[in-house]
């Protein structure tokens, strides 16, 4: 091989690591969304005694949310580090997650389709509890996005 073409393809394969500064992006993200459920857990506590069972149920719904959302940045940061940087040296690590030891661009894809499935699922769940505050335009448009991600998901699966 040429010494040119020898040089340009060991720099592309170390262009990977631009993308471990985005991952750490995406754990400062993470902190947010903690720093969000803490307060938004405080405030339905304080609030508990004064609300009603509906409102309530929304501000768990809204709990789950966030930790819905904080397990996709983890699938996304551990899957799409170890995927696609560098390997993660955790081998016998009793808290290595158990789908890390078969990740691939495959199985990452159809864990992150799942995730929104979820994720939209909890949005619209708490749409149909207050379709007061929805016009029945909103309503269609969270059921084909919803919809939208549940094909998507199956033809993740598929592939």
């Amino acid at each position: 091989m040429k010494p040119t073409r020898a040089a340009f393809e060991k720099f592309i394969f170390w262009s990977r690591w631009l993308q471990a500064p985005l991952y750490g992006g995406l754990i400062i993200a993470q902190a947010v969304y903690v720093y969000h459920f803490l307060i938004s857990l405080w405030h339905l506590v304080l609030q508990a005694r004064h609300i009603e069972e509906t409102t309530i149920m929304l501000s768990v719904l809204g709990l789950i949310d966030v930790v819905m959302i904080a397990n996709l940045l983890i699938m996304v940061i551990i899957g799409g580090y170890e995927t696609f940087v560098s390997r993660l040296d955790l081998e016998g690590h009793p808290d290595q997650p158990e789908w890390l030891s078969h990740v691939n661009a495959g199985v990452l894809k159809v864990k992150l389709a799942t995730a929104l499935i979820g994720i939209s699922s909890i949005h619209l769940l708490q749409t149909f509890i207050r379709t007061k505050d929805k016009t029945d335009k909103e309503m269609l448009w969270q059921v084909t996005i919803h919809l939208t991600f549940v094909l998507s998901a199956f033809h993740a699966r598929v592939d």
